[in-house]
């Protein structure tokens, strides 16, 4: 029990030193982009949206882009309509115009595929003619001043690629507070670990990249076979070769909104998906810190059974100490901790009324972590109506 105990002590210190780390770089994060209005917009975009059976979504998506206090001639939008089976195709065509393409996917591959998903992007991008590539979902909808912020942003830093803040809605249901809850935090690292340079997370619907820069790299060759990573693993291609040219894009002019999933089952083929590419990464700099936090869970659970079945109690300098108090001290200082990195990213997102459910929801939380990550590793998932091994 003593060595398990102290493993725990080292983790958990481990653990919470690391959010307050996160804690401290968040706040050191440059003010937000400013749009300077004076600045006249100079980047053509092109914006690509994978759509695979999203008829409920397509046209809000689209009507937001199109929105956009942008020179339609500085844009271009391509829907890659991925072998949808329900009226994804036609509500598109319905949008067809000189700013948007529709393009089918099965026009460009023609057989069984492991990375759809990245397949239709690189099929975009063959008829992109815009300079900087924007990836989005097509279950998001997008801020007006979007691409004017990507714009300011580009004339400023004069980036290779971007990672851009997302924002899932919420109703008042459990699983979709659970998970913006979850997504938040994971938007709250991404813009800490690339402000340091660090380039370990970032998330595909709200994202974007020079094409030259995709067209050094290869694209997604040497990942085509990983289904997920379209996102991150592609990030990591591009700042090997550009290390101190990607950026957080830090304003709330660029919050893309997207829609949560509404069952526990989606929800963790989703987690599982995101998971799944954590021993894909060529930079293994975020490998000790997935293992920390894997294995901090998985004590967080085991350590209460242990005691169940053994001696629950310790003597140090003649005091009798229950191992449960210290289990709760140490969860108490795991929430503290992550109350005090969420705050800031709550307020960014205008959520701070989120952080209620935060003590609640931590058990499901430790539970799920466990969960994902093992079966990101050995299992499989079903997305999009496809299984994935």
């Amino acid at each position: 029990m003593l060595i398990l105990l102290l493993l725990f002590l080292l983790f958990s210190l481990s653990y919470v030193g690391l959010i307050l780390y996160y804690a401290i770089s968040y706040r050191q994060i440059k003010n937000e982009v400013k749009l300077t209005h004076n600045l006249q917009p100079t980047t053509h975009f092109t914006v690509i949206i994978p759509a695979r059976n999203e008829e409920e979504n397509i046209a809000k998506c689209l009507q937001s882009i199109l929105n956009n206090n942008y020179p339609t001639q500085l844009l271009q939008v391509i829907v890659v309509n991925d072998f949808s089976t329900d009226n994804t195709s036609p509500i598109v065509e319905g949008f067809l115009h000189k700013q948007i393409q529709l393009l089918h996917l099965k026009n460009y591959a023609t057989t069984p595929l492991q990375a759809y998903k990245k397949k239709a992007i690189e099929y975009a991008i063959t008829m992109a003619n815009g300079s900087f590539i924007i990836t989005t979902d097509a279950d998001c909808v997008v801020p007006t001043n979007w691409l004017a912020a990507y714009d300011n942003t580009l004339q400023q830093t004069n980036a290779k690629f971007i990672a851009a803040p997302v924002n899932i809605t919420y109703s008042n249901s459990f699983i979709e507070i659970f998970q913006s809850l979850d997504f938040m935090t994971l938007q709250g690292i991404t813009a800490t670990v690339v402000h340091n340079n660090q380039m370990t997370m970032c998330n595909g619907a709200n994202m974007g990249y020079t094409k030259a820069a995709f067209l050094q790299v290869n694209g997604f060759s040497g990942i085509d076979d990983i289904a997920s990573g379209d996102d991150m693993l592609l990030m990591h291609k591009i700042a090997a070769i550009y290390p101190t040219k990607i950026q957080f894009l830090n304003s709330k002019e660029a919050i893309v909104q997207t829609t949560p999933v509404h069952t526990i089952s989606q929800f963790f083929n989703q987690r599982i998906r995101w998971a799944s590419k954590a021993d894909k990464y060529n930079d293994k700099r975020i490998l000790p810190v997935l293992i920390l936090v894997y294995f901090f869970n998985v004590l967080l659970i085991l350590l209460p059974i242990i005691c169940c079945f053994t001696n629950t109690t310790i003597v140090v300098s003649n005091h009798t100490i229950y191992v449960w108090q210290i289990w709760f001290a140490v969860l108490l200082s795991k929430i503290i901790a992550e109350l005090i990195f969420l705050y800031p990213v709550a307020s960014f997102f205008n959520n701070k009324k989120l952080l209620l459910f935060f003590p609640i929801m931590q058990p499901f939380h430790i539970v799920y972590t466990i969960i994902a990550g093992w079966l990101g590793k050995f299992g499989k998932y079903s997305w999009k109506g496809r299984l994935v091994k």
